[in-house]
C-alpha cells in the first residue's frame, strides 16, 4: 500500500503514481509493501529526500519516503523514484543498513569504509535509474517526457 501525504494535490496524485510504476518495474512480485510518501517542507536542509526502512530487518517492507516539496515537480518526481530504487535495495536485502555498526552492506559486502555520496553503490545504482524510471512513467501516463522538462 502507499499512501502519500503533506504537498499539494497534484505533488500527491503524481507522487502516488510513480511510485506505483515504479514499485511495478522494480519489485512486480513484493505484494506486501507499505510505504508512506511524505512531502514537506525540509527548511535549511537542501537534500532532495530521504528513504527510511521502519522495521530494520533483513529484507523490510514497510517504509517512509520524505520528499522536499520546494522542489518544481518533475525533480520531485524523478526524486522518488530515486528513493524507490533504494526502497527496492533494502527490500530485496541488497542493502542493509546497520545503525548499531553504522556500517552499511550492500550486495553482501560490508563497506567498511564509508564512501563519499557520489561513490556509494546503492547512490550509484539510484541515480543511474530515476530519470530512466521517470521518462518511463511519463510516457505511459501519455504525458511524453518532453513536456517535462526541468523547468516544471
Amino acid at each position: 500500500m502507499i499512501v502519500v501525504t503533506g504537498g499539494s494535490r497534484t505533488q500527491r496524485k503524481f507522487a502516488k503514481s510513480i511510485a506505483e510504476f515504479c514499485v511495478a518495474k522494480l519489485m512486480p512480485k513484493m505484494l506486501n509493501l507499505d510505504i508512506e510518501i511524505v512531502i514537506k517542507s525540509f527548511g535549511k536542509d537542501s537534500n532532495y529526500g530521504y528513504c527510511c526502512p521502519n522495521d530494520f530487518g533483513e529484507c523490510p517492507r514497510e517504509f517512509e519516503i520524505e520528499v522536499n516539496k520546494a522542489m518544481r515537480l518533475r525533480r520531485l518526481l524523478e526524486t522518488i523514484a530515486h528513493e524507490m530504487v533504494h526502497v527496492k535495495q533494502f527490500a530485496k536485502g541488497e542493502l542493509y543498513e546497520s545503525t548499531r555498526l553504522g556500517k552499511h552492506r550492500w550486495q553482501g559486502q560490508w563497506i567498511d569504509n564509508d564512501p563519499e555520496y557520489w561513490d556509494r553503490p546503492w547512490e550509484i545504482e539510484a541515480h543511474g535509474r530515476e530519470c530512466g524510471l521517470f521518462v518511463r512513467w511519463a510516457e505511459s501516463q501519455g504525458l511524453g517526457h518532453k513536456k517535462w522538462t526541468k523547468d516544471q
